[in-house]
């Protein structure tokens, strides 16, 4: 089968910072599916992954995350699917990835695609899809069937244009939360008012005063999204006393978690890697997750944060999202796919 790797951290403009080579077609045992890929996404953590590689492989590494695609073969102990069932999911850390013709994932962290997306528009969405999900309402005490119970709540999303906040913003709207996000720029502050956001401050600036001049002295939940050191002050500032907050990206250098003593605020990690990582006994809420996310979108409750396509899945396109992704400017997802757009 075709798969698309690296050997070593070059250049994302070098024409060799991807590689296209041939191995062999995996088959599936036990839980794990054969999937053909269709469409694959570019986050942050592929970028991070090819760019934090400092020796050179002896051989290429296939990464990419996000997929929808059609079931060719299925372990025997798969229950969930079927060849043919068209899928969607985010696979795991530690397997190769899903820049390849087929990719083996275990089911538990499959769900079946959603009817109403073609395969670029669906690819967009599971990773961060699942991200928004697991903070909002595994990390933060919230649940999305509970939005009259949560009505007068505030949540604070830093970055939600991106891929994730652009997910979160709207999940946290359907869960009645009033959402404050941040964006800078005029495309992007138009962005995420249209996917969910009451309120928009600029993360260029100070928080504190622009969520003060919004009328909220405090806000219920912070989901911080986009450089954990540079707002870890305004967090402290802003979030209530027993407030909670989450971050998916890490920091450069330790925070200071004695600030949220006096709050007692609650601070939670997440990473959408840990169940299929650990291979933990709730791996198969993944599953769970992205079902019902497939179907809130056919229902037409949540819509895809795809905002660029590229055909077909090659080395050439893929340069050409990472170089995109690396940018920093990216307003919701960049997605490969071999299916012209439908």
């Amino acid at each position: 089968m075709r798969a698309i790797g690296f050997t070593q951290n070059l250049p994302i403009t070098d024409e060799h910072s991807f590689l296209e080579f041939f191995e062999p077609k995996p088959t599936p045992t036990g839980h794990d599916i054969l999937v053909k890929v269709v469409a694959t996404s570019v986050n942050p953590v592929d970028t991070a992954v090819r760019r934090g590689t400092t020796i050179k492989l002896p051989r290429p590494k296939v990464i990419g995350f996000d997929a929808y695609g059609i079931v060719d073969a299925v372990g025997d102990a798969v229950s969930l699917f079927h060849p043919g069932d068209r899928v969607w999911y985010a696979g795991s850390f530690k397997r190769p990835g899903t820049d390849s013709e087929y990719h083996l994932v275990d089911e538990r962290i499959v769900g079946p695609a959603p009817k109403s997306l073609n395969p670029a528009r669906a690819a967009a969405m599971p990773l961060t899809s699942l991200t928004a999900w697991e903070a909002l309402f595994e990390q933060l005490p919230l649940s999305l069937t509970t939005s009259k119970a949560n009505a007068g709540k505030s949540v604070l999303i830093i970055n939600g244009a991106g891929g994730v906040g652009s997910m979160a913003t709207q999940l946290a709207h359907l869960a009645g939360l009033t959402v404050i996000a941040t964006a800078s720029r005029p495309e992007t502050v138009a962005w995420t008012q249209a996917h969910g956001a009451d309120m928009v401050v600029n993360h260029r600036q100070d928080l504190v005063p622009q969520v003060h001049a919004l009328g909220y002295p405090t806000v219920d939940y912070i989901l911080e999204l986009s450089n954990l050191n540079q707002h870890w002050p305004e967090i402290v500032s802003l979030i209530k006393p027993s407030g909670h907050i989450v971050s998916i990206t890490g920091s450069e250098t330790p925070i200071d978690l004695r600030a949220l003593k006096q709050k007692r605020a609650t601070f939670s990690w997440e990473w959408m890697y840990t169940k299929s990582y650990f291979g933990t006994p709730d791996m198969i809420s993944q599953h769970d997750i992205l079902t019902q996310v497939a179907q809130l979108v056919d229902a037409g409750k949540l819509v895809t944060t795809l905002t660029k396509t590229f055909t077909p899945i090659n080395a050439a396109n893929l340069r050409a999202a990472h170089e995109l992704v690396e940018a920093n400017r990216m307003i919701g997802k960049v997605v490969l796919t071999n299916e012209l757009e439908s």
